[in-house]
């Protein structure tokens, strides 16, 4: 693969999926690439550029986006996010939706459903607590391959055995062969979507709760601003935000600020006060 190729690459990425790939990351582009050369009977990776150039096989176009897009996720990913919710946001929500009794919750970027499915399953356990309540979790991703494997809700004993609790394993999946499929309950409260980032997502309406981790980290400055100040406008009003560790808004937008005790909690911004008036923060519960 000559520079030139690989500067082709690059922008055709950028363009597709938002990807910033780095000079340093050129390595991948052969390990994630050479098995799309092989599916289309192309014998090297000049080959696929040439087509890719072409601009005449979307279906290729899309394997070459979903192979260099990374897909990494486990249950409970990194856990303080899920006991937020769990021990936080939920408890705000249902105090503060109590007449209308509905919760949204949006998971993007959710790769093979781990993340979804985690939130599903705190739920479930937290059912006799929202008697009539209305509970929506909508997960998008940018790959239909892994939105197929997500719906199916079947994973390797490797995949449940990375974050997922013994006791919740024998309780919400059923063992399938050498694979395991969570509970058609859990897998009928996601509704699963192909979403790009980079396109308009208004017409998902507004979230009490939104998971978009471990994305953004992947995207250039500019395009990380694009899609925060597009994710605070799907924010309800008192409505979080939960972006991965090493991700941050701090001046990327001013739409959006930092809980000042849970890190990774972003929550609108308070609009500049009237002298004398007090802006109220981020309301969250203590716990219940």
């Amino acid at each position: 693969m000559t520079e030139l190729e690989f500067e082709f690459l690059r922008g055709f990425l950028k363009q597709r999926s938002g990807l910033a790939l780095t000079a340093e990351k050129r390595y991948l582009v052969e390990s994630r690439l050479t098995p799309v050369c092989r599916r289309y009977g192309l014998g090297s990776l000049g080959e696929l550029i040439g087509t890719l150039k072409l601009g005449r096989d979307g279906a290729m176009e899309r394997d070459v986006v979903e192979a260099m897009t990374t897909n990494e996720t486990f249950f409970f990913r990194d856990r303080i996010p899920f006991d937020l919710f769990r021990d936080t946001l939920l408890p705000g929500v249902l105090a503060r939706n109590a007449s209308r009794r509905r919760l949204r919750i949006w998971c993007a970027a959710s790769s093979t459903g781990q993340e979804p499915y985690s939130l599903a399953m705190l739920l479930q356990e937290a059912a006799p607590r929202m008697p009539g309540w209305q509970v929506e979790i909508v997960a998008t991703d940018l790959s239909t391959e892994v939105i197929e494997k997500a719906k199916l809700g079947l994973y390797s004993h490797f995949e449940v055995q990375r974050g997922l609790p013994v006791q919740w394993l024998i309780k919400y999946f059923t063992q399938v062969g050498e694979q395991w499929q969570i509970a058609q309950s859990l897998r009928s409260m996601v509704d699963y979507r192909q979403l790009n980032l980079l396109h308009s997502f208004a017409s998902l309406g507004q979230f009490d709760v939104i998971y978009c981790r471990n994305v953004l980290i992947y995207f250039d400055a500019p395009t990380k601003s694009d899609v925060l100040a597009r994710l605070a406008a799907q924010l309800a009003p008192e409505g979080a935000l939960l972006l991965g560790a090493a991700e941050t808004v701090i001046g990327l937008t001013d739409r959006l600020s930092p809980h000042p005790k849970h890190r990774g909690l972003y929550s609108h911004a308070a609009p500049a006060s009237r002298p004398g008036e007090i802006v109220p923060p981020l309301r969250v519960a203590a716990g219940v």
